[in-house]
């Protein structure tokens, strides 16, 4: 049986599933179609913390799925910005898990992972299959992956 490592960018799917489509992805049915005749490795969704009652429930949610939830506090700065991102701890995750898994899939329109999507790809010789909202997908990022699976209302909540 295939082996797959599952990294999905919280923020970014939200926020263009959101932009795209005005509606939620549904992690459900992700699960389903990603690990079809796969055996999980590895499935983490990268979340920043905000500490309210609706995230928590969506992490628990998160975990009865099968992801392990990994999360990085919000910080607020003094000049009105706000950081709070995973793209370091994802790729070093991606790497790891390129050398356990035939498969890593990335759910990320984030054009800053093309470079690691490539790099495992030549280094690990692993497929990564990137699932991203087409029009909201860096073109450097499809071009990386091994498949692009675009995010459409199959793949989203009524």
């Amino acid at each position: 049986m295939q082996t797959v490592s599952i990294l999905v960018d919280v923020q970014n799917v939200y926020y263009t599933t959101r932009q795209a489509f005005g509606r939620n992805f549904d992690y459900n049915k992700f699960w389903a179609h990603a690990t079809h005749n796969r055996k999980v490795v590895k499935a983490v969704a990268y979340a920043i913390e905000r500490g309210d009652e609706k995230q928590k429930q969506f992490q628990n949610i998160l975990k009865a799925i099968g992801f392990e939830v990994k999360l990085k506090p919000y910080i607020q700065r003094a000049d009105g910005s706000a950081k709070g991102d995973w793209d370091v701890g994802l790729a070093l995750d991606a790497m790891e898990f390129a050398e356990l898994s035939d498969t890593v899939v990335l759910v990320s329109g984030d054009g800053d992972f093309d470079l690691l999507v490539e790099r495992i790809r030549r280094k690990k010789d692993t497929a990564v299959e990137v699932y991203g909202v087409k029009k909201l997908t860096a073109d450097s990022l499809i071009q990386a992956a091994s498949k692009f699976i675009p995010i459409d209302s199959s793949l989203l909540l009524n």
